[in-house]
């Protein structure tokens, strides 16, 4: 169940027809995964394995909320995995949290925007079919056609066709930024919404934003949690193993992300503090770590903090040559500028990983590339952050080399050592990724020049 309801690979790289330059037992271990939603008030069905799946990924609900993720192998038989997530719940101590439901009259107005070049229509059909099934009393949905031109024969207009709570609205300018820019221009909610034409919202996605904005005030953003909507093929498995799905392993813990006022002067905005609900410091950390929280896919502003950040940097995102970094710019500016920003689990969404290998390593290479290409956007902006970024860059890049060392090493011979056959992943994953953060800076500067308009301090 989900829910309560165009660039070529360098030649080095593996094409996603051709797993014969993979070890095999790499590809034979990257078997599909059914994913399961358990509520773990109600009893847990017997789960078994069908002729396609022999294990599962079980997302655990506790207020209808994600509250953790377990892997289980379906051919120990049902009661085995029955008593494993009796076990796994015994051993964690998960709490689900129990805001006090609002009327629906206290809730702000929301508009969710999802930009889109109309390219993959069967994903964009169910994104849209399930944001017609949201539950919340006052929203929008805008749809922003990205397109350059318009096909004679339009595979957007049957999408659109019967529902008339479906807006849309064209912007020519290339890129996810500009577009979603166009939406915010034209958006009537007092809160904005952003999600991707490959995700599947919860049916009470919004009504957990517009919560956590109600309850909270002092909030400029909310971002929410990401699951995968499928892990059929090996590539999306890989994606899942090496990132975490994305920035890094998931939380299911509501947080709040404050500027850190405890450093010197000139570097006001560069650390953050993660509290918990309760206000206790759960980490300090890095303005520009904070990819583990921040997706584009989801991820809801107030609308007059975005537009007084001066909205998406139209240099920056898919569709340009910087190819991402648009969602964490836009974060870092506002905890940059003393806001806060909230990570609310209860917003959930499914996306749809990639399902070709080769769209995989297209897509790390771009998270790498946008990466840098962001933080160089940010440095032109305020020179502050050049500042920042060097007082940081030796601990920044200890870092990186021993991830990058833990993540290679993963993917070897020490899981053979532990008797355990399969690597996790490619190990070119970790390669392309981290080569491609060098060419993020010139990429960002090629990109500006597609953008003789660009917003003031971008």
């Amino acid at each position: 169940m989900l829910g309560r309801n165009r660039q070529k690979t360098s030649t080095h790289s593996v094409k996603s027809e051709d797993f014969s330059l993979l070890p095999p037992s790499l590809v034979s271990h990257a078997r599909p995964t059914r994913i399961v939603t358990l509520n773990i008030e109600e009893p847990f069905p017997e789960l078994q394995p069908d002729d396609h799946h022999t294990d599962a990924w079980v997302v655990l609900l506790k207020n209808n909320v994600p509250i953790a993720m377990v892997e289980v192998d379906l051919t120990t038989g049902p009661g085995a995995v029955k008593i494993s997530l009796q076990e796994f719940l015994a051993k964690n101590e998960l709490r689900a949290p129990e805001p006090p439901p609002l009327a629906d009259n206290k809730l702000p107005s929301i508009t969710v925007v999802v930009a889109s070049i109309i390219e993959r229509i069967e994903e964009l059909g169910r994104c849209i079919d399930f944001l017609g099934n949201i539950d919340y009393p006052d929203f929008e949905v805008l749809l922003v056609d990205n397109r350059r031109e318009l096909p004679a024969q339009d595979p957007l207009l049957p999408l659109v066709h019967g529902r008339p709570w479906l807006r849309v609205i064209r912007e020519e300018i290339p890129g996810a930024s500009a577009a979603r820019n166009a939406g915010l221009a034209q958006a009537k909610g007092v809160i904005v919404a952003f999600t991707d034409d490959d995700v599947r919202v919860d049916r009470e996605w919004l009504r957990a934003i517009g919560t956590r904005f109600a309850m909270n005030p002092q909030l400029d953003a909310v971002t929410g949690l990401i699951l995968p909507a499928e892990l059929e093929t090996p590539a999306q498995i890989w994606f899942e193993r090496y990132y975490g799905g994305f920035g890094g392993l998931r939380t299911f813990t509501p947080l709040t992300l404050v500027t850190d006022h405890n450093v010197r002067p000139s570097l006001r905005g560069s650390r953050i503090l993660v509290r918990d609900s309760s206000q206790s410091e759960v980490r300090r950390s890095s303005v520009y770590g904070i990819g583990a929280y921040v997706a584009g896919a989801n991820m809801a502003f107030r609308r007059s903090s975005l537009e007084r950040i001066g909205g998406f940097n139209n240099a920056l995102g898919p569709g340009t040559p910087a190819r991402g970094g648009e969602d964490l710019a836009a974060i870092i500016s506002i905890l940059w500028g003393d806001g806060q920003v909230g990570y609310e689990p209860g917003a959930f969404v499914y996306h749809q990983h990639r399902r070709e290998y080769s769209e995989l390593v297209n897509q790390l290479k771009g998270y790498g590339l946008g990466f840098t290409a962001m933080l160089t956007s940010l440095a032109r902006g305020d020179r502050r952050h050049l500042l920042s970024l060097l007082s940081q860059l030796p601990s920044a890049l200890r870092r990186k080399i021993l991830q990058a060392a833990k993540r290679i090493r993963e993917s070897r011979s020490d899981r053979a050592a532990r008797g355990e056959e399969a690597q996790l992943y490619p190990s070119e994953l970790v390669r392309d990724e981290y080569l491609a953060y060098l060419r993020g800076p010139s990429a960002y500067h090629r990109s500006r020049k597609m953008y003789r308009n660009e917003p003031p301090g971008h």
